[in-house]
């Protein structure tokens, strides 16, 4: 059976006792009901992962000893998605969930000339990407970007593999025949789609128009099944 599990930014190799944060602290002692000598596991999101025995259990400030602890490396592919900012922010928690779960490692939200959308929660949306990270148990927790102009983003990509999935009838490669390399860029748009323009001038930055299916699938449902088909494991 596996051990409860946290992210503690903080927490780092060298360490023998770390305090945790109130809120780590407050699902640790009050929720799960543990106590002195119980064990547990911390991640810091980048790539550490501590094994450890609670000392203290306090609901605000929990003490635990810190009996070994491991470095993992980034994961091979770094597996990056741009998508446009929906007007429903539900749709779009659900799909940053999912995406950290799959293993995604950066995302970044974008405004297309379609975007309909409120404001950004960067602060809420960070909460769903840990709490993803943590359900998921990876120690790598992904990079959520601030929005961005999509002109820019593609202005600025580094990425060696650069797809873009758009649903106008034009000559794309079928997701299925894509093989996927370990430095790979998704572009999604709106639920309006991409514009003519803004598809033209991804292409003209070396993206490859990508075919998702006969169906024409919503924005979150399009990534999710996107990002499903690209991961390497």
């Amino acid at each position: 059976m596996s051990v409860p599990y946290f992210y503690e930014p903080l927490i780092a190799t060298g360490m023998t006792q770390f305090t945790l944060s109130e809120t780590s602290s407050k699902h640790c002692v009050q929720v799960l009901r543990m106590d002195v000598g119980e064990n547990l596991e911390i991640t810091n999101g980048a790539g550490g992962l501590f094994h450890a025995t609670i000392q203290v259990a306090h609901k605000k400030n929990a003490v635990v000893s810190i009996t070994s602890s491991i470095q993992h490396d980034r994961p091979l592919q770094q597996l990056q998605l741009a998508i446009s900012l929906l007007k429903n922010a539900v749709r779009l928690e659900w799909l940053f969930e999912k995406a950290t779960e799959i293993g995604v490692s950066i995302i970044t939200p974008l405004v297309c000339e379609r975007t309909i959308h409120e404001r950004f929660k960067t602060e809420r949306m960070q909460q769903i990407i840990q709490s993803a990270m943590i359900q998921s148990q990876q120690t790598w927790l992904p990079v959520l970007n601030e929005p961005i102009q999509f002109q820019q983003c593609i202005k600025q990509v580094t990425a060696t593999q650069k797809l873009i999935a758009h649903c106008e009838p034009w000559n794309k490669t079928s997701i299925k025949s894509i093989v996927p390399s370990n430095d790979l860029l998704l572009l999604i748009g709106p639920e309006g789609d991409f514009t003519p323009a803004e598809i033209e001038a991804a292409i003209a930055k070396d993206f490859t128009p990508i075919d998702l299916g006969p169906t024409r699938l919503r924005t979150e449902t399009a990534s999710f099944f996107a990002l499903s088909v690209l991961k390497n494991f």
